[in-house]
C-alpha cells in the first residue's frame, strides 16, 4: 500500500524561507529582495505548470524552468544567480519538511560570460565632476555623492547606509557595512573631504530641516536617499556631461579599481578596499587594464 505524503505548499515554504534569510541569515535588504524575486519567479513557473506540491518537483521540471530563463534572453550570470536562489530555497525546504532537493542540486551553473566590466576613463570622470559643479543644495549633495563613490569604490548600498557618525574626518576614513554584514574602514582623499564638508555644512541641514535621522546622504525631500535615488543622480550627471554611455552605479566602483591598478596599486590592497572576499573577484580589473593597454598600443604604434 502506497503511503501518501503531506502536501508541501510552495507559498507557505516561501514565506518561511524569506523570513529565514532576513532574520536568521541576516542578509542585507537588497539581497533578501533578490532572493524573493528569484523564488517568486520560480513559484510562478510551478503555478503555470500546475504543480502545487514541492514534493512533485523533479529534475525535468528544473530543466524546463532553466530553459525558460534562457528563452527570456537572461544573461548567464543572472541565470546562475536564480539557480543558486532556488537551490537554497529547496535546501531550506528539505531541512524543514524533509523533501527531496535533488532537482536543483543536480543542475550545473552556466559558465560565466567573459565580459569585462564597464568603466569611465579619467577624462570622462572629470566631465562628470564638472557636470555637478555649483553651490546650490542639489549640486553640493550630488558632488559629495560622486566624490565619495569614486574616492572609496564602495557599493551604492554601502553609500546609502553611511551614517553621520561613520565619517572620521581626522583620519579621513569611513566605516561601511559590506556584504554579509561585514564592516570595513575605507580611506578617502582631500577632494572627497572638501565635498563632504560643503555638503554637511550648507546642503544637508537645509534638506533635512526638522526630520530626525542620521543618514549621511539624503534626498531632496530630506529623507535617506535610496539606491534608486543614487542611480537617478548619476544618470542625470551623465546626461549633463553629454557622455554617450548607459550608466549604472557600479561603473564608478569599476572605475575606482581600474584606475588604481592602472596606476600601479597592489592588487591585494585593492581587494581589501573593495571588500572582496576572494582575490579572483578583484583580478577581473587587471584584465581591463591589460585590454586597455593593448587597445592603446594597437591604435597608436606605427607598426602595430
Amino acid at each position: 500500500m502506497e503511503v501518501k505524503h503531506a502536501v508541501i505548499e510552495p507559498s507557505i515554504v516561501r514565506d518561511e524561507y524569506i523570513t529565514y534569510v532576513r532574520l536568521e541569515r541576516n542578509f542585507s535588504p537588497l539581497t533578501v529582495s533578490e532572493y524573493e524575486k528569484d523564488v517568486d519567479g520560480f513559484l510562478s513557473f510551478l503555478s503555470a505548470e500546475g504543480i502545487q506540491d514541492l514534493n512533485d518537483v523533479t529534475y525535468p521540471e528544473a530543466r524546463i524552468y532553466v530553459t525558460g530563463l534562457y528563452d527570456f534572453g537572461l544573461s548567464r550570470a543572472t541565470i546562475s544567480r536564480k539557480i543558486s536562489s532556488v537551490r537554497s530555497f529547496f535546501k531550506f525546504a528539505s531541512s524543514r519538511y524533509d523533501i527531496n532537493d535533488n532537482a536543483f542540486r543536480s543542475l550545473h551553473h552556466p559558465k560565466k560570460e567573459k565580459r569585462l566590466p564597464d568603466f569611465f576613463y579619467e577624462k570622462e570622470m572629470e566631465l562628470l565632476f564638472t557636470s555637478c559643479a555649483g553651490d546650490d543644495k542639489k549640486s553640493l549633495r550630488d558632488r559629495a555623492i560622486l566624490e565619495m563613490l569614486y574616492a572609496t569604490g564602495i557599493r551604492v548600498s554601502e553609500l546609502t547606509s553611511i551614517k553621520m557618525g561613520d565619517i572620521d574626518d581626522t583620519l579621513g576614513i569611513v566605516l561601511v557595512m559590506g556584504k554579509g554584514r561585514k564592516e570595513r574602514y575605507v580611506p578617502f582623499g582631500s577632494f572627497a573631504q572638501d565635498a563632504l564638508d560643503l555638503y554637511r555644512e550648507n546642503s544637508r541641514p537645509a534638506l533635512v530641516k526638522k526630520k530626525e535621522h542620521d543618514q549621511l546622504f539624503v534626498s531632496l525631500r530630506g529623507d535617506p536617499i535610496t539606491d534608486r535615488g543614487v542611480r537617478y543622480v548619476l544618470s542625470a550627471m551623465v546626461e549633463q556631461a553629454s557622455l554617450h554611455s548607459k550608466v549604472y552605479p557600479h561603473m564608478i566602483r569599476h572605475s575606482f579599481a581600474t584606475h588604481l591598478l592602472a596606476s600601479g596599486a597592489d592588487i591585494r590592497t585593492v581587494q581589501e578596499l573593495l571588500g572582496h572576499s576572494n582575490l579572483s573577484s578583484t583580478q577581473v580589473y587587471t584584465h581591463i587594464t591589460k585590454e586597455h593597454l593593448r587597445k592603446t598600443y594597437m591604435n597608436t604604434h606605427p607598426r602595430a
